[in-house]
Formats: structure tokens, sequence, C-alpha cells
């Protein structure tokens, strides 16, 4: 009777819900005996301290799971190299691994990013791809070197991005296309199947972290790139304004006008049941959906309700 062949072992570095599909295929490839995530972290409106999700993935299969607060002590690449994994695959784990690290394993670390790379290497692709309008975005299986997201890519798949699709409903979606990546073509990449492809770094754009003040509107811009901030900051830092001198948070909205002027930047050229349209530097958008500090998400025509808004008051986007 023959052998069963021996299941690879592997290490997986990872930390929110993203990367949870990822740990899931790679338990049904391989055999792992360590996850390291981040630190538990408060969370809530009790600010109560809260496992990052991989981890209670982790511990629901009985896998050791280890926290470092620092990634670059000697004593955690010795470590891991005594555990004789083949791979280590990293998801979203939000620290950049040092050399000694990156080469503990046999095989070297692989990571699944979230975008078509060499385009958007960085913490925020979902982000950045949904802000700057992108009709395509994907994930990538890549082999890491020392740089950011710059090593040879092994395998991607793509999907289209919905004209009305936030970076939040983005993200759970690319957060299964990469499980499903990483459990097709792990076990290929093991077998010596993939060949490594180096980027073309001319073509890299980048993807910094996105700060609250990315969420700020500036009305100068195009209608459609003021929807675009919109969908790409939600759910976080989310976009605002302010409207007499309160601030306003932006929830959803559609393009009325695609180009052309109609009135100074900010200024409302109407205001009712079916939104709250807002003059752009190119076009008008119209608000469908917002919150006020304070309250509740709503409606325009709950908005308006309750507050006075007419024709020829300003919205703009105030200080960071």
């Amino acid at each position: 009777m023959a052998q069963a062949a021996k299941r690879p072992r592997a290490i997986f570095f990872g930390t929110p819900q993203f990367a949870v599909p990822s740990l899931e295929a790679l338990l049904e490839v391989a055999d792992v005996p360590l996850v390291v995530t981040q630190p538990d972290r408060p969370a809530g409106r009790r600010m109560k301290l809260t496992p990052p999700p991989v981890k209670e993935l982790a511990l629901q299969r009985g896998i050791e799971v280890i926290q470092p607060r620092r990634v670059r002590r000697p004593a955690l690449a010795e470590q891991l190299a005594a555990l004789g994994a083949d791979v280590a695959v990293v998801v979203a784990y939000g620290r950049i691994l040092p050399p000694a690290l990156l080469a503990a394993p046999r095989l070297g670390c692989v990571n699944v990013h979230a975008s078509l790379l060499p385009k958007l290497r960085g913490a925020a692709p979902i982000q950045w791809a949904v802000i700057g309008g992108d009709a395509e975005s994907g994930v990538c299986l890549m082999q890491m070197d020392e740089g950011m997201d710059t090593g040879p890519v092994l395998a991607c798949r793509s999907l289209a991005i919905g004209a009305e699709e936030t970076a939040g409903e983005l993200s759970e979606r690319l957060s299964k296309l990469g499980g499903e990546l990483l459990g097709q073509e792990l076990p290929r990449y093991l077998r010596g199947e993939l060949e490594p492809r180096p980027q073309d770094h001319a073509r890299a754009t980048l993807a910094p972290p996105l700060a609250k003040s990315h969420g700020r509107v500036d009305f100068s811009h195009s209608a459609r790139a003021l929807k675009n901030l919109i969908r790409g900051t939600a759910p976080w830092p989310g976009a605002y304004g302010y409207l007499d001198g309160r601030r306003i948070k932006l929830h959803r909205a559609r393009v009325l006008v695609e180009a052309g002027e109609s009135g100074e930047p900010g200024t409302i050229v109407r205001a009712d049941r079916h939104g709250i349209e807002v003059a752009c530097g190119q076009g008008v958008v119209a608000i469908d959906e917002l919150q006020p500090e304070g309250k509740k998400r709503m409606t325009a025509e709950q908005f308006l309700a309750g507050h006075r808004c007419e024709a020829g008051a300003r919205f703009d986007g105030g200080e960071s």
C-alpha cells in the first residue's frame, strides 16, 4: 500500500478579518503549527481588549498563537526556524518582516496581496483602488523580499469592481478570492510548479495607509471623484464635510452631472427628498445618505425633515 504524501508545514502571519479565509484555505493544504498575529487591541465604545479575528480562528482550531510586539528580535526568527516549516504565508499581518524572518522557512515567505501588482503596493490597496475609480482589482500570490510588495509574482486572480461598491464590500470579495487563490496555488508553489515573474517596477504605484484626514471632501474635485472618495473610505475613515459648521459624514452619493460647471464648488443647488445636490469642480453630486455628528445614519429626506438646508448654502471640507 502506497504511503500517504507528507503534508507541508506552514506558518501563518495575519491579523484582520481579511486574512481569515486565507488561514482557512491554508489549513486545508498544510499543517500549521503556529500562527503569528498582532497583539489584542481595545475595540468598541467600552474599549474592551479584543483579539484579532485570525487569533480567534487559530484558537478554535487548536493552533498555537504568538503575538509579538516586536518582530525584529533574533529569538523570534530562531523560534520560527526551529519549527522546520516549508513556507510562511503572510496575509494582512500589518508589519514588515525583517530578512531573518523571511529566510526562516525552507522556501521563504509568500504573501497574498489585494491588488494586481505592481499596481497599488502598500497597506491600503483596496481603498485606493476604489478612490481612484479603478474598474478592476484582484489578488496576487507573491514571493516576499525586503521591499514593500516588490517580490516576484506567482499567480493572480482578478475581478471587476462594482460601480456602487464600497471598499468594505470589495474587501470581503477580495478576502474570499485570496483564500481561493492560496488554496489552489500554494500546493503548486511547494511542488515547484509555479515560475516567479519579476514585477515591472517602472509601472508600480503606491497605496499608503489611510488617515482620518483622507476622508475630508474637497468639492473643487469632480463629482465622480467625490463619489469615489465616499465609496473608497467606507467604512473607515469615512468621507466627511461641514455644513453650517457642523461635521457631516457622507455615506452614499450619486453623480447627477458628470462634467461642466454648475456653480461655486460646495454650493447646494437643490435639497429635497431626492437628495442634497452639491456643485463640484466638474459636475454635480447628489448626497443620498449622510450622518450628522452624534446622530445615526439617515437618508437625505430624513435629514431635511429636521434640518433647514436651502439652495445657496455652502457645504465644504472644513479643517482636517
